[in-house]
This record gives C-alpha cells, sequence and structure tokens, in this order.
C-alpha cells in the first residue's frame, strides 16, 4: 500500500494515504513525450553508459574514511567535537556533506545560516556526523543586472560545479545535502554533485519570501522611470516593496523555475520547494528531509543514488515542467548542461518538439499577475504534477530521492496539528504530515487543470531561419504581439539602445538587435534592462521585438524576444551583418527568425564587430579562459567538455 512519510518529534513513522489518492502508475505516456525520450536515449546511448560506467566504478570502491591513513583522517576530524570524532574514527556511521551557498546579500540564501546546524544536530541523534564540506558562490543578478559584473554571471554556474567538486573531493562523504536557490546556483550544484553522482544528494530548498507590492504595479513604477515619468526614489521604494525580506523573490524567474525542476525532478521532498522560510512547516520539512536520508542509509539501505535520480526521463519531466509553467528561457541552457553532466544529450529540437504538445498550465508573473505563494495556495507542485501525470506528461517509472515513482509528488505537506510544536532550535522540527493535494485549483487564473489551460502549446518555443537558431518565451507574450515584421535597429550593447531612447530616435516599429553578446563574447549577460524601454515603445503602439545573442533572463516579459541566438556575433553570426534598416521577421507561431537579405549578398557583407579582444574589470579578466572554450548557447554555454 503506498503510504504517506509524516515527522513526529525526529521519528518518521507512516499512515495510509487518503481513499481519494490514485495510483497513477499505470497511466498511458503520451505519444510526444515517448517520441522524443526514446530519441534522447538512443542519442545519448554512448555517453550515458560510459557516464554510468564511472558511476558504477565508484559504487564498487571501498569506503574511502577506511582506507585513509592517519594523517588524512586526522585532518577530517581536527575540529570536531570529541564525540564527532569518535564516531569518525569508528567509521561505522554516514558522514554528510552540506554544500552551502550561504551569503547574508542575497535573501534567498540567507535562511541558510542555520541549516548546517539542524543538520549536524540531527545527524547526532543517529549517531552519524555531518559536515560543512565547501561553500560556493552566490551573485545575484538582480544586483548586476546592466552592469559589467553581469559578464560573470553565467560563469558562476561552471565556477559553483568546479566548487561543488573540490567540496567533495575529499572523498570522506556517504551522502550530500546541496543548499542554493538562485539562478546559476542550483544548475551548477547539480552539475558538480553529478561527478560524485554514486552518492544520494538532496536539495534543500529555503523557500520564496512572503508576497510585496503587486507585480503589476512595480512593473508599472519601471516603465514610469523608464518613461523619466517618477524619480529614483520612487522606484526604489517600489523595488523594495517587492524585494523585502529573506527568501526568494517571489515572480516567476529562474531562482523558482530551479525550485520547480528540483522538485518535478525528484531531488526535493514532495511539495517543499515554495514554503515560505522561517516557518514552522518549512523547519519541520528541513528536518525530515535530513531524517529521510538518514533512514535511508543507517535502516532501510535503500537510499537512491544521484545517478539514479537523474535520468533520461527525469531531464525529460524537468523540460515538461519547464514547459507547462512558462519557466525560465535560462534553463534552455541549464537543462542542457545539466543534461550533459549525467551522459545525456538534450537539444532545444527536443524541447521545441514537446512544446507542441504540452499545455501551459500556470500564470505567474512575468505571464500573469500573481506570484508563486498565489501559485502554492492555488494548488502548488502537488497538483500540478498531477494534472500532468494524469494525461501522460510525465515519466511515473523514475526514482526520486524518497523512493520510485512520482505518486509522492502528488501530495502536499502540512504542520500535524495534533501535538505540540517542537521547535528546530531545540530538541527538533515541527512535525509534518503530507496529504493528497487539492482535487481542484483554487485559482484558475494561477493554476488550471490539464483539460482546460492557459495555451495547449508550452511556454517556450525555438526560432529558426537564416539568422540561425534562437529561444523565445511566449508564455508571457500577447498574441497580437508574437508576430513581428520590422526594420532593425543595431546595437553591441543595452546602454546604446537605452542613450537612443532618451534621444527619441525609438518612436517606431523596428527589432532591436543586440549583438555581441553571446557566451565567448561577453559571458552571455542577461538584457534584462531592455524590457521597461521596450514594454513602454510597445504600450504606445510601435511593433517592437528583440532579436540577440545574449539573454533576457527568467523574468522576461511581454515583448517578444529571440534570445540566445547560435551563432552568436563573435562565431561568425549572421546576426553580426544585419545592418540598420535591414528588414527582420520574428514570428513566433511560426518558429521562424529571418533577415530579409539574399544570400548572395549576406555572403559578401563582413562581420561588423566591436567587441575588444580583451575585457577588464569586475574581474572580467580572469574569466578570459571560459570565454576562449565556452561552448554555444544550445550546447548548454558550457566551459566542460563533457562526454
Amino acid at each position: 500500500m503506498l503510504s504517506t512519510i509524516i515527522f513526529v518529534e525526529s521519528v518518521i513513522v507512516t499512515e495510509p494515504l487518503s481513499s481519494n489518492y490514485r495510483d497513477e502508475s499505470n497511466f498511458m505516456l503520451h505519444s510526444r513525450i515517448q517520441e522524443v525520450t526514446e530519441r534522447v536515449i538512443e542519442r545519448s546511448k554512448e555517453t550515458r553508459q560510459a557516464y554510468l560506467e564511472r558511476i558504477a566504478h565508484a559504487k564498487k570502491q571501498t569506503r574511502v574514511r577506511a582506507g585513509l591513513g592517519c594523517g588524512n583522517i586526522a585532518h577530517v576530524m581536527a575540529a570536531c567535537s570529541s564525540d564527532d570524532k569518535a564516531r569518525l574514527k569508528a567509521d561505522e556511521q554516514p558522514n554528510l556533506a552540506i554544500i552551502n551557498s550561504y551569503n547574508d546579500m542575497l535573501s534567498a540564501h540567507v535562511p541558510y545560516k542555520d541549516y548546517p546546524e539542524i543538520i549536524k544536530n540531527l545527524a547526532t541523534k543517529y549517531d552519524a556526523t555531518a559536515q560543512v564540506a565547501g561553500g560556493v558562490p552566490a551573485m545575484c543578478d538582480g544586483v548586476t543586472q546592466g552592469r559589467d559584473g553581469m559578464e560573470l554571471s553565467l560563469f558562476s554556474r561552471d565556477v559553483i560545479a568546479m566548487s561543488t567538486a573540490v567540496s567533495l573531493s575529499h572523498d570522506v562523504f556517504d551522502g550530500v545535502f546541496c543548499l542554493g536557490v538562485c539562478d546559476k546556483i542550483v544548475p551548477g550544484l547539480l552539475i558538480g554533485a553529478l561527478s560524485f553522482g554514486h552518492l544520494p544528494t538532496y536539495f534543500l530548498p529555503a523557500g520564496p519570501m512572503q508576497s510585496g507590492i503587486p507585480n503589476k504595479e512595480k512593473a508599472r513604477v519601471r516603465q514610469k522611470f523608464a518613461q523619466g515619468l517618477v524619480s529614483r526614489e520612487e522606484l526604489l521604494e517600489a523595488e523594495s516593496a517587492s524585494y523585502h525580506s529573506a527568501g526568494t523573490c517571489t515572480f516567476y524567474g529562474t531562482a523558482n523555475s530551479n525550485q520547480m525542476l528540483m522538485e518535478i525532478m525528484g531531488l526535493h521532498l514532495p511539495g517543499s520547494s515554495f514554503i515560505n522560510p522561517y516557518t514552522e512547516l518549512r523547519d519541520g520539512l528541513t528536518g525530515h528531509a535530513v531524517e529521510t536520508m538518514l533512514k535511508q542509509l543507517i535502516e532501510t539501505k535503500d537510499a537512491n543514488c544521484l545517478a539514479d535520480v537523474v535520468s533520461e526521463k527525469t531531464i525529460i519531466n524537468g523540460l515538461v515542467g519547464l514547459l507547462s509553467t512558462g519557466g525560465s528561457t535560462n534553463h534552455a541552457i541549464h537543462l542542457v548542461a545539466i543534461a550533459k553532466a549525467a551522459g545525456v544529450i538534450l537539444t532545444w529540437k527536443d524541447m521545441a518538439d514537446l512544446s507542441e504538445v504540452v499545455p501551459l498550465l500556470t500564470r505567474i508573473y512575468p505571464n500573469g499577475s500573481a506570484d508563486v505563494n498565489h501559485f502554492q495556495a492555488a494548488g502548488g507542485m502537488g497538483f500540478l504534477m498531477k494534472q500532468l501525470l494524469s494525461k501522460g506528461y510525465l515519466h511515473n517509472d523514475v526514482k526520486t530521492i524518497v523512493g520510485d515513482g512520482l505518486e509522492a509528488y502528488t501530495t502536499e505537506p502540512m504542520l500535524d496539528k495534533d501535538t505540540s510544536v517542537i521547535m528546530t532550535n531545540s530538541t527538533g522540527p515541527s512535525k509534518v504530515k503530507w496529504v493528497a493535494c487539492p482535487e481542484k485549483s483554487h485559482d484558475e487564473e494561477v493554476l488550471r487543470p490539464i483539460d482546460n489551460p492557459f495555451s495547449k502549446q508550452g511556454g517556450l518555443q525555438l526560432l529558426t531561419g537564416n539568422l540561425g537558431k534562437a529561444v523565445i518565451k511566449v508564455s508571457a507574450v500577447a498574441e497580437s504581439h508574437q508576430v513581428v515584421s520590422a526594420p532593425a535597429k543595431v546595437f553591441s550593447s543595452q546602454g546604446q539602445l537605452q542613450e537612443a531612447y532618451s534621444r527619441g530616435e525609438l518612436n517606431t516599429d523596428f527589432i532591436a538587435v543586440i549583438k555581441e553578446q553571446g557566451p565567448k563574447a561577453k559571458g552571455m549577460p542577461e538584457l534584462h534592462k531592455l524590457t521597461p524601454v521596450m514594454a513602454t515603445l510597445q504600450d504606445q503602439g510601435y511593433k517592437v521585438a528583440i532579436v540577440t545573442d545574449g539573454r533576457m533572463s527568467g523574468a522576461s516579459g511581454k515583448v517578444p524576444a529571440a534570445i540566445h541566438l547560435a551563432p552568436e556575433a563573435v562565431e561568425g553570426g549572421v546576426i553580426a551583418k544585419i545592418h540598420e534598416g535591414d528588414l527582420v521577421t520574428l514570428d513566433a507561431p511560426a518558429g521562424v527568425l529571418k533577415v530579409h537579405v539574399s544570400d548572395d549578398e549576406l555572403a559578401k557583407r563582413e562581420l561588423q564587430l566591436s567587441q575588444p579582444s580583451q575585457i577588464y574589470g569586475t574581474g572580467r579578466e580572469l574569466f578570459a579562459g571560459f570565454r576562449n572554450i565556452v561552448s554555444s548557447a544550445d550546447l548548454g554555454a558550457s566551459a566542460f567538455g563533457l562526454e
């Protein structure tokens, strides 16, 4: 019988699920999901097998601590308590690694300050140990938008992956807890941890901050500021009312898309992604995750290792989740890189083919006015996953951190009010139980059932044509704006476009071509500063769109934007041959992106590049090696030659 796991005073017990819980294990998989999965498996046969062979070899090795020399083990436990030293010397119980992205500037990661102590205290109750194996950098794209530091943003993902590998390279651990939330941190942690895929690995979320001012109001003030109609003080007041406390930003950008992905891929506890920090339920879930891993390692001996959890089918499930929620465009890059780290070859064509059939079930800002707290209240991940499972859009024959299959992920956690609360900082986290998710959405303006979607197609699409291939997020773009054919205005930075706007030169129909922003040129910065200007022009009735080899972030909004264009300008991409006034067409429904210039004419044109060969300042000179070897966006924009 399927059962619900309940956390009571640091003890896990089970009780039967309610009778309305439905076993989806025998459902019929959607034909397109099956088709794309099969070709990914076939395409990845050699690389996946090579990866699994490396993991199998690692699994067969003697536990490393047993073979350490006296000097080595002395270093491992030098700063430990006498009790933990005794446990590590005995080498009988697990030692858990904590990879922490905590800093006290980045709101989403501030709650992680207390997590290591929680994990260590619970490990002690099982006569086990836990150590902070290492920290990883966590930069905020919200701080670096429009500044030179943004050129380090995408590369920070690979730095985090390497930092994770360095942290685990001591090879003295039996399980891993990854503490990360935001844009590049979660993909980087997962890529790095996959090199140690023989270990069970849990991701522990921190949760979103409470809702601030309405998102429509925030967007309105931003556009007013771009027009010069409100002061900087008024803009700062609005921004501060939106980003106001510890926790993840509440819009559905890359950070919250990360949380959705970790849950739908089975790397979070069910229903844990969007529980606010510093609440009894959040603390209870954190403690429950720690005890679940400890019981798997010590008592049941059934912990699923990371390599088994992250499979071809898991990757497809993640992509379906991204499409069905209109998630961040950054994951068109990150999922390719994550898959590659697990020996799986994923392409944008796979994404495009799935997008044709995966329905859009959510409207969360910038795709609507609600935030992730509203999504959680409407039914959250449990309702979403149950709906997707019911029509065969998700693989159910997958492994997760809590077992096999996704049935547990169609439930939601809550505090068990039948017992008194036991606070995290005393003897243990609060009691938590899982119940069946709602049968109906509590707000169909935010979250809809599978038979009444916002759109029959997913939120991301592939564009192709003589410019190459690009990605567009259509979930936030009105149908009337999804086709734009207009003369090009060419810029080499978003600052140049802002200056042209200030001079009154953009009061016309046009497509903004922002070149030399790709991975090799500048590390592929987000061009989020374009949004208020372009949105204002669109609201004024002009037909406008964006074409760039850079990124527009998880906050890509209502202006159609063909982003991640490959090949990029400095790699000989046609984007560097577009002249001012060339007619460009962006047709999202048809999946077309082209410049109306003959092939013969394009062949004659020289590349128009202004990018200097050396870049200095804000640490960018240190990343010259990354820029030299990084792959194109469609291959994951990665500096790793992972096979």
